[in-house]
């Protein structure tokens, strides 16, 4: 072990940054406010951990999604357990992150050399919420569908693209299959690249500006 360690040490050069971690030092103002971004970040991982698990006995269709979950809830082994930590991560990252931005504005972390963080965090947040707005469809219940409706009628007020973009997310003439397919891929394959990318930015600028402002 120790010959495999020291060739990993000889290219990445892991004690250097093990010790530049351990040696953070944390101001006496820091308190419970300081902590929403990491409990986000927590919440995201773990609910991609969880989603991730449930897709095995997820189906992709509008006639069988909805009892897909009820399978999941009822028959498979802590399905229901899995379920419920997915359903109330989601809505406590969503409020997590409101809450962190809410914070951040508040003591000027948008500012000065601060500028690019507070961009990248920005970006992470509304990523966020698309995970909701899509996530909710994947049920197809009746709050499932009407959601859908309401986003798709949202878009289609937009003037010049919002016809295009309607068309692109129905998949149809009328909301059906086709839409639950394009929100299933978005949900899956879109929303998580686009918020971790944003969010391992905002991470490494903050472990090497450190934590400014105070409240």
């Amino acid at each position: 072990m120790g010959k495999v360690y020291d060739w990993f040490e000889e290219r990445l050069e892991i004690q250097a940054i093990a010790d530049d971690i351990t040696s953070k030092y944390v101001f006496f103002h820091v308190n419970i406010s300081y902590c929403l971004g990491g409990i986000t970040l927590t919440c995201f991982l773990v609910q991609v951990a969880s989603g991730f698990a449930m897709t095995f006995y997820h189906r992709l269709t509008v006639t069988e999604a909805f009892f897909s979950v009820q399978y999941i809830m009822t028959e498979v082994n802590f399905g229901w357990l899995i379920r419920l930590v997915y359903r109330w991560l989601a809505s406590m990252m969503v409020s997590m992150m409101i809450s962190h931005v809410f914070c951040v504005y508040l003591t000027g972390g948008f500012k000065k050399l601060c500028e690019l963080t507070w961009v990248t965090g920005v970006i992470s947040a509304v990523s966020t919420v698309s995970f909701g707005v899509t996530g909710y469809s994947l049920f197809w219940d009746q709050i499932g569908y009407w959601a859908v409706k309401i986003v798709i009628g949202v878009l289609e007020a937009i003037s010049l693209v919002g016809s295009s973009l309607v068309e692109l997310l129905r998949g149809s003439v009328s909301v059906g299959q086709s839409t639950l397919t394009c929100f299933y891929s978005l949900h899956i394959f879109v929303s998580p690249p686009l918020t971790a990318v944003p969010m391992s930015m905002h991470s490494l600028m903050i472990c090497k500006q450190g934590i400014l402002g105070s409240l």
